[in-house]
């Protein structure tokens, strides 16, 4: 089901954006990958033989712009997967961050993948099929201690992802949105390929087999951890009871001083 797709990838050059572009590379997709400006992008589109054009995409014109060099590229957009993201942390509580990490967040974690969507939506509609894939977090069903931007942002895309759904879906578009919980990723201070990671710890390999299975049985809800759907009915169930369980887990992270980023706090989790 993969082979030819024309297929736009964003976050492609490192960690789940990179996985999932050699993995729907093998599958005989063809990609148009996009990044921030850096030296990971163009090699990575070489080696898979895949256009390619560096954006911030919290910007609205430098979306257009690469939607725009995606469709020439391949000629139209059959998949869009929305995956770039970022964590900055916010150590003191949801108040500790300054606006502008609140307004990032927003931009990238849930306007990005609307803009974007705006814009391959018109062909898709007109087609009668296309698929879009937002990578969202498990921290969009859940809750990330010690940044309340990343997690409300996550939300917010895990309702967009919905709401997508539910409107365009007689249109023959199809929407999945993806919430894995820990991921050995740069964001979260991984670097090194083919290390041991932490139980529970997945890697953006195993995380894009995940996705692509997902796909595969058309699924809107893809868990690369499945004890994350136990995790949220509980959080569904008692409210309380779970916010009791999540203050507890963060004194006992912070028990010997607040954590200097986010990586060390994932570890003491």
């Amino acid at each position: 089901m993969f082979a030819g797709r024309r297929v736009l990838v964003t976050g492609a050059a490192q960690g789940i954006g990179l996985a999932l572009a050699r993995a729907l590379s093998a599958k005989g997709a063809r990609l148009f990958l996009t990044d921030r400006a850096g030296p990971g992008l163009d090699p990575v589109a070489r080696d898979l033989g895949a256009g390619a054009f560096a954006a911030d995409l919290r910007d609205p014109g430098q979306i257009a712009r690469l939607v725009s060099r995606a469709q020439e590229a391949l000629g139209g957009i059959d998949m869009l997967i929305s995956n770039a993201g970022f964590a900055r942390g916010a150590m003191e509580g949801p108040c500790s961050a300054p606006d502008d990490q609140w307004q990032d967040s927003w931009d990238l974690h849930v306007m990005a993948h609307l803009r974007a969507a705006r814009l391959v939506l018109p062909e898709m509609r007109k087609r009668g099929e296309g698929w879009l894939v937002n990578v969202a977090s498990a921290a969009g069903l859940l809750s990330q201690i010690g940044d309340a931007p990343y997690s409300a942002s996550k939300h917010a895309a895990v309702s967009l992802a919905q709401s997508l759904a539910i409107e365009h879906g007689d249109e023959g578009i199809r929407v999945s949105v993806v919430c894995p919980l820990y991921v050995a990723t740069p964001l979260l201070g991984y670097e090194a390929d083919g290390a041991e990671w932490p139980e529970g710890v997945l890697t953006p390999e195993a995380v894009a087999d995940c996705v692509l299975q997902g796909l595969t049985e058309e699924r809107f809800l893809i868990l690369p951890h499945p004890e994350a759907a136990e995790f949220a009915r509980r959080r569904v169930a008692d409210m309380d009871r779970w916010i009791a369980g999540m203050r507890r887990l963060r004194r006992e992270a912070f028990a010997d001083g607040a954590p200097r980023d986010l990586s060390e706090l994932h570890r003491r989790i």
